[in-house]
Parts: structure tokens; C-alpha cells; sequence
């Protein structure tokens, strides 16, 4: 491994956690194979607020901290590195850590208690919006994103084949989704990936919250799959002012994207894209074709 690939803590190695042996038993060209493969692991984890019950999350076990943090920040709870004390994992009956129950001890408790909804479910891998009571509300909290300087439209096209060589849990197991954040110059920064889409957003936001590195609207943020509400709802709250998806986005997706003035891209390939949203931070000659 280079010195270069060292300084790079997306590729410096896998974690473990994440990936599971199980027996497999393949059928291919008419013929039967039992094998050992590999599959991503999933297993909740519950996630306390000083104590208390706020969720469980179905996710790919690994960088807990923050996960939590990207959750919490993304539903309102926290709004900063500095409203979070320390992480602290739960106990067994033995006294012994309990990787799967992690307790965010906040630093002003009367402060944030009231955003603080318990919650007795738990959220699947797939859920993204679990707290908010409407969409409303979301709408009306959305602050505009100011807008930065332009970048050109051909520099995005080679976005998706960096985030795939970077996937080391799903170029073993086909299973996991990634989130990607890249520099305006098109390099990556940071990949997490999960078998929930909204975990592999979380984590990435969580991580640059707890390095104090929110807002990201000098960032792009590119997602493996389609552009939903939920992400990009998280993305605005993190100040992301370029969101990219190998997917489409929903019709709401784009109605957020309008209204906190992101530059939304769906459909991303290695020769084309499609603008849905704020196509002011792409360079004029994009700008001047779409106008006509």
C-alpha cells in the first residue's frame, strides 16, 4: 500500500464488522457449488439520549458514533459538535460494553430535552425521515443555501467511478449503499457505506459534525442510489450545496431542493446527468443551453 493510500482514511482498509462469512449455495451453467461468501452485516442499534430511548436503527455496524450524531443532527436534535459530551456504549447484566446500545451524553440537557421524542419502534435500514411528524414542518425549517462558485459540468462525470473504486464492502458483498463527498476539484474526501442508504448519510455527516467541518456548500455529495426526500432533506441540514445521484429523485425531493436553493442531480453516468434543481452553480455554458 503507497504512502499516499495510507493518508486516505476512505481506503485504509475495511472494517471487519461489516462484513459476515455465511454458506452459500450457488447454481450456475447447470451445476451446484457450496461456497463461503461474503455478506454485509446488519444489526440494530439502539440509540439513547442521556439515557433515553430515541430509536433503533437497523444498520451496518461500524463508525456507531457517528451514525448517531448524523441522526441526531439530522432530526433536529443537536445542532452542533459542541451540544455532544461524550458517546458512551450501554452495559450487560455482566457489566460488560454493549456494542449495540450507544448513549449520546448531550452538554446542555434542559436545553434540548423538549426535541427530544422517545420513540418505542425501530427504524429500518431503509427509513430516512423517522421524526419529523409531517413533511410541513420539514419545508418550513429549510434555510437557503448560499450560492458558491461554479464548477464545470464534466467534472462531475467521473464522480461515480471514484465512489465505486472506493466501495470496499460492496465490491465484496454486492450489498451495501454509499454516500461519497467530494472537493470542488473532484477528489474524494470521505465514503461510508451501510446497507441503509440514510445510515451511509448519517455517517458521513456525523463525521465531519464531530470534526466541526459543517456547513459543506464548498462539497459535493454523491449518493449510489436515487435522490429521495429524506437524503436530501439531511443534506440541507448540513449545508450540501451539490447533491448528485446514480438514481432519479422524487418529485418532494426536488420541491426541497428548490426551496434551499441546492443544485439537485439525478441520473448520473460516465457521459451524461440530469439537472433538476439550481442549475446556477454549474459554468454558464450549461446554464446558457438550458435557458435556450
Amino acid at each position: 500500500m503507497s504512502a499516499e493510500r495510507d493518508q486516505r482514511p476512505w481506503l485504509a482498509g475495511d472494517d471487519p464488522a461489516r462484513i459476515r462469512a455465511t454458506v452459500v449455495h450457488r447454481y450456475e451453467d447447470g451445476h451446484w457449488q457450496t461456497v463461503v461468501d461474503d455478506v454485509a452485516a446488519e444489526e440494530p442499534l439502539q440509540i439513547q439520549v442521556n439515557g433515553r430511548d430515541v430509536a433503533v436503527i437497523m444498520r451496518t455496524p461500524g463508525q456507531d458514533r457517528f451514525l448517531a450524531a448524523g441522526f441526531l443532527f439530522s432530526e433536529g436534535i443537536i445542532g452542533s459538535a459542541e451540544d455532544v459530551s461524550d458517546f458512551a456504549f450501554g452495559l450487560d447484566r455482566d457489566g460488560f460494553p454493549q456494542p449495540n446500545l450507544l448513549d449520546v451524553r448531550l452538554s446542555d440537557s434542559a436545553a434540548i430535552t423538549d426535541r427530544v421524542s422517545p420513540r418505542s419502534f425501530p427504524v429500518s435500514s431503509s427509513c430516512g425521515l423517522c421524526g419529523a411528524t409531517s413533511v410541513e414542518i420539514v419545508m418550513r425549517r429549510v434555510q437557503p443555501i448560499p450560492l458558491s462558485n461554479t464548477i464545470a459540468p464534466a467534472l462531475l462525470l467521473g464522480l461515480e467511478a471514484k465512489l465505486r473504486g472506493a466501495q470496499a464492502a460492496f465490491s465484496r458483498t454486492g450489498g451495501v449503499h454509499a454516500a461519497g463527498l467530494f472537493d470542488r476539484q473532484g477528489q474524494l474526501m470521505l465514503i461510508h457505506e451501510d446497507v441503509g442508504r440514510h445510515n451511509a448519510v448519517d455517517k458521513l455527516i456525523g463525521g465531519m459534525l464531530l470534526g466541526r467541518q459543517i456547513p459543506l456548500g464548498e462539497h459535493i455529495l454523491l449518493v449510489s442510489g436515487r435522490a429521495s426526500f429524506e437524503l436530501v432533506q439531511k443534506a440541507t441540514m448540513a449545508g450540501i450545496s451539490l447533491f448528485v445521484a446514480v438514481g432519479a429523485p422524487s418529485s418532494l425531493a426536488i420541491e426541497l431542493a428548490q426551496a434551499a436553493q441546492m443544485t439537485l442531480i439525478g441520473l448520473l453516468r460516465p457521459n451524461r446527468f440530469v439537472v433538476y434543481a439550481w442549475p446556477e452553480r454549474l459554468e454558464s455554458a450549461c446554464r446558457d443551453e438550458i435557458g435556450g
